[in-house]
């Protein structure tokens, strides 16, 4: 390629596990991220320049690995900015090459630990951002959503008992801890947990045990690689309570229903971002589905989507990207995007000026048009994600599991 061709290439990085328990994920944003490209350079790029996308595996997500591909993307290919879905166990390392490069970074890690960085030093981690709300929103989200099914009538909770297990990585047991402590407040009693189960593991039957003695109302697990939520679900099913049965965010996934099949009718699953199922969302769905497959994943994919299009709209107004040591440029970029509030598929994303991350609606903020929708899912036996909360965006009601009994 020519110097000149290449002066009219904005290459955007993208860190994404591509092999390891997070693959699933990773082949979603990764498609999210090419769909977004396509359709930016199609309409003339950004201000006539083409973006030129750049992966990177980052396999185990291990501090090691992410930050490797951080430095890989920005030293060999010249990044301009790095827009991927979530890296979780990195824990913020690879923000260090990103703040040394004075590029921007756009992620969906989902930790709180994300708005303790930017605190420490805003000026160091402008370029910095999480494009959707920390996962202490889960917890505190998950508990207002049972109450209000139970106080609109929607459910009738034989008990108040709820029961929490988590997984061991710092992000679930956060989210557990947010669940319990939020629940006292809502009028539930915690008879089990947070119990922390050693992940990734397919074997919940010792666990599972343990919960069915209390016969909570509601069990929670705040695990969140698919797979291994399926397998719990599927050994849920062998004796089963009259219990609602939360999974954290890996139920999403085809993959889940693959494993569970029918079995999976009335779990429920959220994510702090996802697919809306208005006409843009529809829309985007089918586009999606039609390029990568009946077994690809939009509600995934439409995270990264929505974050490299956010990226485009706030470099246009910027009037320009800029590289590895930029810092002048990036800076207006960053402004940018703080001050613009984004309406995609996957609803409003508006940065907290201070977090530098999506506020979200309604766990912070009650206006819809300025917080991204903390989206709650039930399965349907269809297979499909039936969109129950939070209003105004649910199109579906939320109907009692198969397996109560009658």
């Amino acid at each position: 390629m020519s110097d000149s061709a290449q002066d009219q290439l904005i290459p955007i990085g993208s860190m994404v596990p591509l092999t390891g328990p997070s693959a699933a994920d990773g082949t979603e944003f990764r498609n999210g991220v090419l769909m977004a490209v396509d359709e930016i350079n199609a309409r003339g790029g950004i201000l006539g320049k083409r973006l030129h996308p750049i992966f990177a595996d980052t396999k185990m997500q291990t501090a090691e690995d992410v930050t490797a591909a951080a430095r890989w993307l920005i030293d060999r290919h010249q990044v301009h900015a790095i827009i991927n879905g979530y890296n979780i166990g990195a824990q913020n390392c690879e923000y260090e090459p990103i703040a040394d490069a004075g590029i921007l970074y756009i992620h969906h890690n989902t930790l709180l630990q994300h708005h303790d960085t930017i605190a420490s030093d805003p000026d160091r981690y402008f370029g910095c951002f999480m494009a959707d709300a920390a996962e202490y929103w889960y917890g505190q989200g998950f508990i207002k959503f049972i109450s209000w099914l139970r106080d609109t009538g929607q459910w009738s909770p034989e008990s108040n008992r709820i029961a929490i297990i988590s997984g061991s990585k710092p992000y679930s047991i956060v989210i557990a801890n947010a669940m319990a402590a939020a629940a006292v407040q809502f009028g539930w009693q915690l008879a089990f947990g947070p119990h922390i189960v050693a992940t990734p593991t397919t074997e919940w039957r010792d666990v599972l045990g343990r919960v069915r003695a209390v016969r909570p109302a509601v069990i929670a697990n705040t695990h969140f690689y698919s797979g291994d939520l399926a397998h719990f679900h599927l050994q849920f099913m062998e004796e089963p309570t009259n219990s609602i049965v939360y999974v954290q965010y890996g139920a999403m996934h085809q993959s889940f229903i693959d494993i569970a099949q029918t079995k999976a009718v009335g779990v429920i699953v959220s994510t702090m971002i996802g697919l809306l199922r208005d006409d843009v969302g529809r829309h985007f769905a089918d586009l999606y589905v039609a390029r990568f497959g009946q077994s690809s994943t939009p509600q995934v994919g439409c995270q990264s989507y929505t974050a490299v299009h956010h990226y485009a709209v706030a470099a246009s107004i910027a009037v320009g990207t800029g590289g590895p040591g930029d810092f002048e440029q990036n800076r207006k970029v960053a402004r940018a995007l703080r001050e613009t509030t984004y309406r995609g598929v996957v609803g409003a994303v508006s940065y907290h000026p201070v977090w530098q991350a999506a506020v979200p609606y309604p766990d912070f903020v009650q206006d819809p048009s300025r917080g991204t929708p903390h989206l709650f899912y039930q399965i349907s036996r269809n297979g499909s994600l039936a969109l129950v909360a939070p209003e105004p965006y649910n199109t579906e009601r939320f109907v009692e599991p198969p397996w109560f009994s009658a």
